[in-house]
């Protein structure tokens, strides 16, 4: 019974690791599965290169614009402004600015895990690499003509990916070429994992150096920040679920979960026109908006129409 509290108390407030390690873990699996059902390298003169670095780039892009989207902080920085007392009194610019870089180095490197990782991974296999470069090959291969101009060289190199392509004569010169170019690829691809390890190690040393806090505040500010944003998202939900049972308790006279209903609203065909189509955010006044359309039918409408007793016969009287 003692030990899960530990793995309990040792996980907590590694939720970010575990989060990196999840997201590589997915990325590592879905490079692999997009590799193997998807890429099909051309074997052409100039369509090689621009093939080999839309498969290694392209997925690295989407999933860096995915983990900005993702990320919470990135909509906190667009969207968030600073009330006019802070303004007022906050001259210098300079903390805020240094606030913001801060932050968006940190929504940088969360972004940065997945579009790292399929990097790092595709590097590593050389399939990518290998498709993208073999025509660039400055080597004699065996077997050549001599007389063969560079436009013919590089036609035949560019069909080096594709094995079925290639001359019997020109084996042996097919497979020193790729395996020179995965030697390049998986260098790069462990360079390229040793400079992030690196420059993470670095960049949590140097924060921890000027930071204010000591090892132990640290972790009670961060278990602090957790739970106020749990304690906040539950305060919101429970809020906005009564706010809105206000609106929909006005609408249909009653609302979900309710015992002995006594009667309901019968909501005439203008009222039903009125909630519906798409809803935007209304601004009110300089204070208030509108969430809904039934939001803002409930807050425009007084309390009439048609009612029907639950508990009797179905008559249906009238509320002026």
């Amino acid at each position: 019974m003692t030990f899960l509290p530990k793995w309990l108390t040792f996980l907590k407030g590694k939720e970010i690791v575990i989060a990196n390690a999840i997201i590589a873990i997915l990325t590592i699996g879905g490079q692999q599965l997009f590799s193997f059902f998807t890429f099909s390298c051309p074997c052409h003169v100039g369509q090689n290169l621009i093939y080999g670095l839309a498969f290694l780039g392209v997925p690295a892009l989407i999933l860096l614009v995915v983990g900005y989207a993702l990320n919470n902080q990135t909509w906190r920085l667009v969207t968030g402004k600073r009330s006019p007392l802070e303004e007022a009194t906050t001259p210098n610019r300079l903390l805020q600015c240094k606030l913001i870089c801060f932050v968006l180095c940190s929504i940088t490197g969360r972004a940065l895990v997945a579009p790292v990782t399929w990097l790092a991974v595709t590097l590593i296999n050389g399939s990518y690499y290998v498709c993208a470069m073999s025509e660039y090959v400055s080597v004699y291969y065996y077997g050549a003509n001599p007389n063969a101009t560079a436009s013919e060289r590089r036609t035949i190199l560019a069909a080096f990916p594709c094995s079925q392509l290639v001359p019997p004569e020109l084996t042996r010169a097919r497979d020193e070429v790729i395996l020179l170019l995965r030697y390049q690829s998986q260098v790069a691809g462990w360079l390229l994992i040793a400079v992030v390890v690196i420059t993470v190690f670095l960049s949590y040393c140097l924060a921890s150096c000027f930071s204010p806090l000591s090892f132990l505040h640290f972790r009670y500010w961060s278990s602090y920040v957790h739970n106020e944003q749990e304690l906040f998202d539950e305060a919101t939900d429970q809020h906005s679920r009564l706010y809105a049972m206000q609106h929909v308790r006005k609408f249909f006279g009653f609302v979900p979960g309710s015992e002995n209903v006594k009667e309901i609203r019968i909501p005439s065909l203008r009222e039903w026109q009125a909630i519906s189509g798409l809803a935007f955010l209304k601004r009110v006044d300089e204070e208030h908006y509108d969430y809904s359309l039934l939001h803002d039918w409930a807050l425009k409408e007084s309390v009439n129409g048609k009612y029907l007793k639950t508990d009797e016969d179905p008559v249906i009287r009238t509320q002026p």
